[in-house]
C-alpha cells in the first residue's frame, strides 16, 4: 500500500476539481480503486471507470457502467491501467473542494471504533481533529476494504485514517 501515490492522487484530484476539469484520470491500484468507489457512492464522482492511458468513450450518463473495462488486461498493458472519474458540479461549485492526506508515509495513522466515533461525534482524537463541517467525510481503510469513519463506526471496526474530503 503506497501511500506516497495516494497524497499524488488527492493533490491531483483537489487540482482537477478547481480546474473545472469533467473527466480526470488517476492510477489504477487496489487502494485507490476501493477508496474511488467509496467516494462516489458518497456522492463526490459521477462515474468510476476502468481504462488505459486514453478516456473512454463518454456515452449518456444512464449508459455509464460503473467499472466498464473497454480493453482486457493482459501483462504487457497493466502498468498503463488508469482510473477514469467523472468530477461533479453544484451551483458552479465544485462538489469535491478539498482532499488531505491524514496519515502520511512516514506517519500512518491508525484508530480504533471509539476513536472514530469521537472523529465523526466532532471531537477531537488524538492529534486529529473532527469533523465539524457539513458533508466532511474521513475514509479509513480495515481489513472489510475502505469505508467511510461513520460506516467504522457503526460496523465498530478500525483501521488506518486515510484522507479527509471535503
Amino acid at each position: 500500500m503506497s501511500l506516497v501515490t495516494l497524497s499524488h492522487v488527492c493533490s491531483h484530484l483537489q487540482n482537477a476539481s478547481k480546474a473545472r476539469l469533467g473527466l480526470t484520470s488517476v492510477p489504477s491500484t487496489n487502494l485507490i480503486l476501493g477508496l474511488m468507489l467509496s467516494l462516489q457512492s458518497a456522492g463526490f464522482f459521477s462515474s468510476v471507470t476502468r481504462g488505459g492511458p486514453t478516456p473512454p468513450t463518454l456515452l449518456s450518463p444512464a449508459a455509464l457502467q460503473p467499472l466498464e473495462s473497454a480493453e482486457p488486461v493482459t501483462q504487457v498493458n497493466v502498468a498503463s491501467r488508469r482510473l477514469w472519474l467523472g468530477l461533479k458540479y453544484w451551483n458552479d461549485q465544485p462538489v469535491l473542494s478539498a482532499m488531505s492526506m491524514v496519515s502520511k508515509p512516514t506517519k500512518r495513522v491508525w484508530m480504533d471504533a471509539e476513536g472514530l466515533g469521537k472523529l465523526v461525534r466532532g471531537r477531537d482524537a488524538g492529534y486529529v481533529k473532527g469533523l465539524r463541517r457539513p458533508g466532511e467525510c474521513l475514509f479509513v481503510t480495515t481489513d472489510r476494504g475502505v469505508m467511510e469513519a461513520r460506516e467504522c463506526v457503526e460496523r465498530r471496526v478500525g483501521g488506518m485514517l486515510l484522507c479527509r474530503v471535503l
